[in-house]
């Protein structure tokens, strides 16, 4: 009895142990900045807080023409995150949710005289995505879905077509 309680407590121990090093994995850079794609082109960089919190910021800009109508937009947002460890599954990965605002910028017109019009919107924006580090090299992707409810302009409620696929660059 008492070599086996010494050798559960010896397990939990280095069970402990390692899930440390699983956190510390998952979450192994602290700033990176790359390229996001889909629903347009962005620029994105991510900064963790600490081991397990994470601000991210997003640049986006999307343009669209087909036929007589065209239009752009530039929107900005500002993510906070919570990384949660997989490196049980494999090593550098974690999940991650959490939550932010953003604002716009929108422009489009017909193509006759007098039809171009301009708006501003914004509202609140969730998140939820994968985080993966590649093992020794200074390279980050992230996959993720930013769902967001526009309070104003152009149109009010539930938007759920923004996310993407980012490459980042591992500054430190």
């Amino acid at each position: 009895m008492k070599h086996l309680l010494t050798l559960v407590l010896a397990v939990l121990l280095f069970a402990g142990t390692t899930s440390e090093i699983h956190a510390q994995k998952a979450t192994d850079y602290q700033t990176a900045i790359g390229l996001r794609l889909a629903w347009g082109v962005s620029a994105t960089g991510k900064h963790f807080i600490n081991d397990q919190h994470a601000i991210e910021g997003i640049l986006n800009y999307r343009s669209f023409g087909f036929g007589a109508f065209s239009y752009g937009w530039m929107r900005i947002n500002g993510l906070y995150q919570v990384h949660n460890d997989l490196s049980d599954v494999m090593d550098g990965l974690a999940w991650y949710w959490g939550g932010g605002a953003y604002i716009g910028f929108y422009t489009g017109s017909w193509d006759f005289p007098g039809s171009r019009f301009n708006s501003t919107f914004g509202g609140l924006s969730g998140n939820l995505g994968l985080d993966y580090t590649i093992p020794n090299t200074p390279v980050n992707v992230s996959v993720d879905w930013i769902p967001s409810f526009r309070l104003f302009g152009g149109g009010t409620g539930f938007v759920g077509e923004s996310g993407g696929i980012a490459v980042r660059y591992i500054l430190r």
